[in-house]
């Protein structure tokens, strides 16, 4: 609890290109880190913390991402962190980094990422990352599922449990692609229906071309340092109220039978922290890759009960005027998705508090969640952020 507040979001940036053709990652996640800084009234040379983790496919790095895109960077942080545990990574460094810096060991700390999927010569592999031939993977191997194969599975377990319907899921992308009309950097910014959704091709059964996330290159920074620096710089700080993060499994045959997810354990440790609930939240970033996605984690984040997100969506909760406006930027599924989305939700809350939405805005919003997910609901980090 004592951690609740002592940290501040001061400067963020988000890159406006969806299509960085030639641009290596870490070119442009150094334009983005540049960006937030000067939107913090921050410089270089004032940071003294980093977190970065780049080693996926098109993100630039190795196994070592965090060293090298310091050394790229000119920076030799006193404190660091390089955990990857997928798309939720950067929303589990802000609680770290909210925490590195409530003990003082780091002032300034700057998180980053940027990945440029959409020309990068080294192509992603078309089997699931996380069946490999050694370990529990093997024993899925011979299955030869797929990332959205896997997402598919889930989203067919739901409509088993709960008769969830594929209407109900293609609401979840029709909402966000409203959203995404007045964001100018959005990707896909074409009204769609319900209709459009289930028209277009099947994927994964039951997920169709539109449930399915926009492919960019894309990133983006967020700047963070203690409440009292806060007070002093450029823009409305936005305080890290709570956080909190969890892992579970990484094989789909290990996952839970009704479905719950890490965000139960990474959504009430951060509640907690804040001494909020989900009904006090203006307004939610939730990570979105598929339309299955958002719908798990707003039963696991405490917003809805077990099995009830479809009606949840379809009752219109997560638009513009509803009670938990979502994705206001459009999300992964309108706006853009790199690779690792978690960062963009930390952006696009701080947007909100400030009153600073490229697109929609939710209007005297004072309370804002972003969280993220890894692999295959294998991880999960979920922030609070307050005024």
């Amino acid at each position: 609890m004592k951690l609740s507040g002592a940290a501040a979001i001061v400067g963020i940036h988000e890159s406006p290109l969806r299509d960085a053709r030639e641009v290596h990652p870490f070119e442009l996640q150094m334009q983005c880190v540049l960006a937030a800084l000067d939107d913090a009234g921050l410089v270089l040379s004032d940071v003294d913390g980093l977190c970065s983790a780049s080693g996926d496919w098109a993100e630039g790095g190795a196994v070592e991402s965090v060293i090298e895109f310091a050394e790229y960077a000119g920076l030799q942080p006193t404190w660091f962190d390089g955990t990857d545990v997928g798309g939720c990574s950067y929303v589990a460094h802000l609680g770290k980094a909210a925490t590195a810096i409530a003990a003082g060991l780091a002032e300034v700390v700057v998180i980053s990422y940027a990945a440029c999927p959409r020309w990068w010569p080294l192509k992603t592999p078309s089997f699931d990352p996380f069946v490999l031939p050694a370990g529990p993977g093997q024993y899925e191997l011979p299955y030869d599922p797929t990332l959205i194969s896997a997402y598919g599975m889930f989203a067919h377990r739901h409509m088993h449990l709960y008769g969830t319907t594929p209407e109900q899921m293609a609401q979840v992308a029709v909402i966000f692609r409203r959203h995404a009309l007045a964001n100018p950097h959005a990707r896909m910014r074409k009204p769609i229906t319900v209709e459009d959704v289930l028209a277009s091709p099947l994927v994964a059964s039951p997920l169709h071309r539109l449930d399915c996330c926009v492919v960019t290159d894309g990133g983006g920074a967020v700047v963070v340092t203690s409440r009292e620096r806060a007070r002093d710089l450029k823009k409305k700080p936005v305080h890290v109220a709570g956080f909190g993060a969890a892992i579970h499994r990484t094989q789909l045959s290990q996952m839970d039978r009704e479905i719950r997810t890490p965000a139960a354990l990474s959504g009430s440790r951060a509640f907690a922290m804040a001494q909020l609930t989900p009904r006090d939240i203006d307004v939610a970033q939730i990570y979105d890759a598929f339309t299955i996605t958002p719908m798990l984690a707003l039963e696991d984040l405490g917003f809805c009960g077990r099995g009830e997100s479809g009606a949840f969506v379809s009752d219109g909760h997560l638009d513009i005027d509803g009670s938990l406006p979502t994705n206001t930027d459009g999300g992964g599924l309108a706006s853009n998705h790199p690779g690792k989305r978690g960062i963009f939700t930390l952006i696009e809350a701080t947007r909100q508090l400030r009153g600073e939405g490229p697109g929609v805005q939710v209007q005297g919003a004072e309370v804002a969640l972003a969280h993220g997910l890894g692999g295959t609901f294998c991880s999960a980090a979920t922030a609070v952020l307050t005024l």
